[in-house]
C-alpha cells in the first residue's frame, strides 16, 4: 500500500498542483456494467470515429457491458486524468498519446497489462510493430493504438508557389528562399497560433532534430545529456530568428489554436505554409474539400546543410491515440473488446475517408489521397519517429518546455534560458523520481522483513 501511495504522490506531484488524495483504495472503479471512457475526441472527424466505435460495442457485445464515452478538451485532458487519478476517480479506460505521462500512470497503477488479451485478439497480427512498441512499458504491452499516423509537417498553399515560382524545399536554406519571397510579397510565411504552446514546439522539436538527430533529446531524458545540448540551442536562435524576419503572424502567442484561428489565414490565403501534424488533414477537409483538394500540397521539415543528423527521421506518433485500461477481469475484457472496435474494418473505412493513416500494416492499400501517401510514405521511410516533446515528456517538464518556448517565440527569454529552465525541471524530475524508487526500495524491503520474521 505504501508503494502505491508514493507512486500516486509522484503522479499528482508532476502535475504541478495540489489535490486533494483519496484515502488509501483501489484505482478500480465500482464494478457495475458500465465502463467509463475518458478521450479527446471532442471535434469531428475524430468525434465521430470514436463514437462509431463505441457505438458498434454497444450494439453488438455480448458482455453485458456498455460503454460510457466522455470527451474532453485536449489542452485540459491530461491536467484533468491526473486530477482524476489522483482523487481515486480514474476511468475505466482512457485515451493518451503513450510516452512519458503513459508510463507514469502505469508506475501508479493506473493502467493493467493487456498481453494475453492481445495475444488472444485478432489486432496484434494486424498493428503496425511499431504501433504495438509505442503501446508497451518494460516488456509488457498497455494501451491499444488506434486513429492515426502522424507526422510533423509543412503544408503549403500549391497556387501561391505555382504563382510566386516557388518548389518544394530540399534545405532549409531552400525553405528559408521561400520565407523571404512570400514576406516580400506580403504574405505570411507561417501560418500559427501559439496560445496553446503545443503548436510552436512542433517547430522547435522539428528543427533541433535536423541539427542533432534525436540522440541528445534521448539522453537529456535519460539524465546522461542536458536540454542545454547544442542543437536545442540552435533550434531556439533559428525560430527567433525568424520571428525577428516576420516569418510568424503578428501577435502569435495569443492566437487560439483552439478556435482555428492558424487554418483560417490559410483559408484566408494570407500565410502560405503551416508546419503541423498531418492530423491537420481531417480538419482541412471537414471544413473545405475543395480548398483542400485544389490548394493543398505537403512536404517533410528539410534537410540542414551542415548537418550530420539523417534527414528522414520524423517527428510524431504511431497511432496518436493510445488506449490504457484501469479494470480487471471481465471488465477488462469488455474495455479491450471497445478498444479492438476501433480497429474494425467499418472504423478503419471512416479513418481512411477523413485523410488519416489507420496503424496497421495494410494501410497504404487503403490510402487514396495523394498528401496522405506521401505522408506514409515518410513514415515508412523514417529510421526513427520521436513522439512529440509535450507527450513523451513527464507533464512538470514538458510545461517547463512549453512555457519557456512560448517567451522564445515572444522574445521575453533567450533560447539558452528557456533550455536552462527545462533542464532545470527535468533534473528536479529527476531527482523525485529517484526519491520515490528509493521509498519503494524501503517500503518493499520492510515488507521482505516483516514477511521473514513471520516465517521465522
Amino acid at each position: 500500500m505504501k508503494k502505491r501511495m508514493y507512486k500516486i504522490m509522484a503522479l499528482a506531484m508532476t502535475a504541478a498542483m495540489v489535490v486533494p488524495m483519496a484515502a488509501q483504495t483501489t484505482a478500480f472503479a465500482a464494478d457495475d456494467k458500465e465502463i467509463t471512457y475518458w478521450n479527446i475526441a471532442v471535434e469531428s472527424p475524430d468525434k465521430d470515429i470514436v463514437t462509431a466505435a463505441v457505438d458498434k460495442f454497444n450494439k453488438e457485445t455480448e458482455s453485458g457491458y456498455t460503454v460510457n464515452s466522455v470527451a474532453i478538451q485536449n489542452d485540459t485532458y491530461k491536467e484533468k486524468l491526473v486530477i482524476a487519478m489522483s482523487s481515486g476517480e480514474c476511468p475505466d479506460m482512457y485515451s493518451s498519446w503513450s510516452g512519458g505521462p503513459m508510463y507514469e500512470y502505469i508506475d501508479s497503477g493506473f493502467a493493467q497489462p493487456i498481453d494475453d488479451l492481445l495475444d488472444q485478439s485478432d489486432i496484434k497480427d494486424k498493428l503496425l510493430d511499431a504501433a504495438i512498441e509505442q503501446g508497451s512499458y518494460k516488456g509488457h504491452v498497455y494501451a491499444v493504438p488506434y486513429l492515426n499516423v502522424i507526422l510533423a509537417g509543412i503544408f503549403y498553399n500549391k497556387d501561391m508557389f505555382k504563382q510566386y515560382g516557388l518548389e518544394e524545399p530540399k534545405t532549409l536554406a531552400d525553405l528559408e528562399n521561400i520565407c523571404a519571397t512570400l514576406k516580400e510579397n506580403g504574405i505570411t510565411p507561417f501560418a500559427l497560433a501559439n496560445g496553446s504552446k503545443w503548436t510552436g514546439s512542433m517547430y522547435f522539436m522539428s528543427l533541433a532534430a535536423r541539427y542533432g538527430g534525436l540522440e541528445p533529446f534521448q539522453n537529456a531524458v535519460a539524465g546522461t545529456g542536458k536540454f542545454t545540448d547544442d542543437c536545442f540551442i540552435k533550434a531556439g536562435e533559428k525560430i527567433q530568428e525568424w520571428v525577428k524576419n516576420g516569418y510568424f503572424p503578428d501577435g502569435v502567442n495569443s492566437l487560439s489554436e483552439d478556435d482555428g484561428q492558424a487554418k483560417q489565414l490559410m483559408y484566408q490565403e494570407t500565410a502560405g505554409m503551416m508546419l503541423g501534424g498531418s492530423f491537420y488533414i481531417g480538419a482541412f477537409q471537414t471544413d473545405s474539400e475543395e480548398f483542400y483538394q485544389k490548394k493543398i500540397g505537403w512536404f517533410p521539415i528539410p534537410a540542414i546543410d551542415d548537418s550530420d543528423a539523417d534527414p528522414t527521421i520524423q517527428i510524431g506518433t504511431v497511432g496518436d491515440q493510445f488506449i490504457s485500461f484501469n479494470c480487471e477481469g471481465d471488465k477488462l475484457a469488455a474495455a479491450f473488446e471497445c478498444a479492438t472496435d476501433h480497429l474494425s474494418d467499418e472504423v478503419e473505412d471512416m479513418i481512411y475517408s477523413t485523410g488519416k493513416i489507420a496503424p496497421v500494416k495494410d494501410a497504404k492499400d487503403h490510402i487514396k489521397d495523394p498528401v496522405v501517401k506521401e505522408i506514409f510514405d515518410a513514415a515508412q521511410e523514417a529510421p526513427s519517429i520521436q513522439l512529440w516533446y509535450d507527450q513523451y515528456l513527464p507533464t512538470s517538464v514538458a510545461s517547463a518546455h512549453l512555457d519557456g518556448l512560448q517567451e522564445v517565440f515572444g522574445l521575453t527569454k533567450t533560447p539558452q534560458e528557456a533550455q536552462e529552465e527545462m533542464q532545470k525541471a527535468m533534473d528536479e524530475y529527476l531527482s523525485t523520481k529517484s526519491d520515490s524508487d528509493a521509498a519503494d526500495d524501503t517500503a518493499e524491503e520492510a515488507t521482505d522483513d516483516a514477511a521473514a520474521d513471520d516465517a521465522e
